[in-house]
């Protein structure tokens, strides 16, 4: 359960006053514990697991959002 704890103190951290790099590498690990719970929870359906990755989907969808930046008006 060494992932789960991961993702769990993941969702713990503060997002504030980050650099670019540092929301690229929040995505890219945010990405990668998805993937994984997502092979665990394919095996044991368990809901606590679904949970966890829409939480960090969330989280992931943020940082991406602040990274594209606004959205430009034709």
């Amino acid at each position: 359960m060494d992932l789960i704890e991961r993702a769990l103190e993941f969702e713990q951290r503060k997002m504030r006053s980050l650099t670019t790099s540092d929301r690229i590498k929040i995505s890219r690990e945010a990405k990668a514990l998805i993937l994984d719970l997502n092979q665990i929870y394919k095996l044991k359906k368990d809901q606590k697991i679904m949970d966890i990755m829409k939480r960090l989907t969330v989280i992931k969808r943020k940082v991406e959002k602040r990274l594209k930046g606004p959205l430009l008006s034709a």
